[in-house]
């Protein structure tokens, strides 16, 4: 099963690596590191044994933020490699902080595998979410490396994409030491598939132990003064087809609020020029980020095409639209917790799957609602604008879910602590 899946893996490998590569505006490249996807990974600069985890882009790696913090609060002498596949993870990854490096996660080769286990030796590999890999697992199982799955979620589609090849997830699952589970229904369908109990837990999602933001930063103040005091909404991590509905609804909250700012964020940086472009076309006035650009009473839209500001951007919102969930089953949205920490009111498209429980508790406290067409945001945007109590409720209703979800890296850190300890 291994061997056809490795020979199929070596005739798409081009096409991915090309995705990876490819050059466009805006884009992190990975330059001469690409020899990093093949196993040829810089020795680390200290000669203990480190800590590896696996965040394999942006979302990953900003959802692994409190559990590196944790890690490097309890094991200070221990050092912390990080690893991702894409450039754009990597320049997270580089916002970390001292003790941490960064290494591009090789290809899932066993040879690519194996360079990397040569030059960096860790004690454990902590991988975030359910990014699973054949070759990876096997050779790195096989080096004595105990791997844990950290914040896993497994959604009934992708239980039932399993279920379809289940001596292929058999050859996944045998090699992983334990699953640290977001909520029960996460557990549930992995014991269904057949991963042993004993492999099974619940942590709860780590996404929910934000570390705290300063509110008051300069970089926060700066850009208030600069909005001078104008409602301002956000519409966050955008992706191709959302573009063009949520900058229709700002048109249509202007004929309201004439003075209303948009702050447009798109998920992918080769994505922002496009969208400057697609902004000017659908008639508003725009203002760069990455430009310095000044946002002046003209300024309609406040384009985000910055890396690692989005706590920025929605610490002067007054309305979060989380995007990733207008486009069908595409995407299946983001984050949400990121605005509710800061106690914004949210917004969703419908499309939220993967993010099933966080989103409906979240709906249920009334901090969220879900909308549809451009002419509905716009109304939930103006009411939220124009009723300051009921704004004021639905984003400590956010807050309130957020703190009382709390505790997900605690349990982590103490299921993890007998192997990263052995």
């Amino acid at each position: 099963m291994r061997f056809i899946y490795t020979l199929l893996l070596a005739l798409v490998a081009p096409f991915l690596l090309i995705g990876l590569y490819r050059a466009k505006d805006g884009k992190p490249k990975v330059g001469k590191r690409w020899v990093e996807h093949f196993g040829r990974t810089p020795h680390l600069t200290s000669n203990t044994q480190p800590i590896w985890v696996h965040a394999v882009s942006v979302g990953e790696v900003i959802a692994a933020k409190p559990v590196i913090a944790a890690l490097k609060a309890n094991y200070p002498d221990t050092p912390i490699v990080v690893t991702t596949t894409t450039a754009t993870g990597a320049a997270i990854a580089a916002t970390l902080g001292e003790g941490i490096e960064h290494r591009y996660m090789p290809i899932d080769f066993g040879f690519a595998v194996k360079g990397f286990l040569k030059r960096t030796h860790p004690k454990v590999m902590l991988i975030m979410e359910t990014e699973l890999w054949p070759n990876t697992l096997h050779s790195v199982h096989l080096a004595g490396i105990p791997i844990i799955v950290m914040n896993a979620r497994l959604s009934e589609n992708s239980q039932r994409g399993y279920q379809r090849v289940k001596p292929f997830f058999n050859l996944l699952s045998r090699n992983i030491d334990h699953i640290l589970c977001q909520f029960d229904d996460d557990a549930r369908r992995f014991l269904e598939l057949g991963v042993n109990k004993n492999k099974v837990s619940v942590s709860g999602s780590v996404k929910f132990d934000l570390p705290s933001f300063d509110t008051q930063s300069d970089a926060v103040t700066t850009l208030k003064a600069a909005i001078a005091g104008r409602p301002v909404w956000i519409a966050a991590s955008t992706h191709p087809g959302e573009d063009d509905i949520l900058l229709q609804a700002h048109k249509a909250l202007l004929k309201h609020e004439p003075t209303a700012l948009m702050m447009l964020v798109p998920r992918h940086p080769e994505r922002f020029s496009d969208v400057a472009t697609r902004i000017k076309e659908n008639g508003l006035s725009v203002s760069r980020r990455s430009l310095q650009e000044t946002i002046g009473a003209d300024t309609q839209v406040y384009l985000g095409d910055t890396m690692g500001e989005m706590m920025t951007l929605f610490a002067a919102a007054d309305v979060a639209f989380m995007a990733g969930s207008l486009i069908g089953d595409k995407v299946g949205g983001h984050n949400l917790l990121e605005p509710a920490s800061l106690g914004l009111p949210l917004i969703t498209g419908p499309s939220y799957f993967n993010f099933q429980v966080i989103a409906e508790q979240l709906i249920g406290s009334g901090a969220c609602e879900v909308k549809d067409s451009p002419e509905t945001i716009c109304e939930a945007v103006l009411t939220l604008l124009n009723d300051p109590e009921r704004k004021a409720q639905s984003g400590q209703a956010a807050l309130t879910v957020v703190e009382k979800n709390r505790g997900a890296v605690s349990k982590t850190l103490s299921t993890i602590a007998p192997w990263v300890n052995r």
